[in-house]
């Protein structure tokens, strides 16, 4: 789902809402997640999941078109974990799809 499909989604759910509010309050939820995240803090939505940091060390990895060893460097990239109430929804959408 992308930012306008989600903000589409929620003007049908809360008609009283203009687009304009509803756009701009996914832009602060968005942003607020991404200031956390590049202050190194981790950003947490109840029933939904929570944001946080992961740190990849430097390794050795290879081309795989020419087979060259190469050096990657170290990273730190965002990694989401679900939590209880999404993860149960997921299983029981599945579940009932099966």
């Amino acid at each position: 789902m992308t930012r306008s499909e989600l903000v589409e989604r929620l003007s049908r759910y809360y008609p009283s809402l203009t687009h304009a509010d509803i756009s701009a309050s996914v832009s602060v939820i968005l942003d607020a997640v991404t200031t956390a995240l590049a202050n190194g803090d981790r950003a947490e939505i109840r029933g939904f999941g929570s944001f946080r940091l992961n740190h990849r060390p430097s390794r050795i990895g290879r081309n795989p078109k020419t087979g060259v060893t190469v050096n990657v460097p170290a990273k730190i990239v965002p990694h989401f974990k679900p939590g209880l109430e999404l993860r149960e929804r997921v299983n029981l959408s599945l579940e009932i799809n099966k």
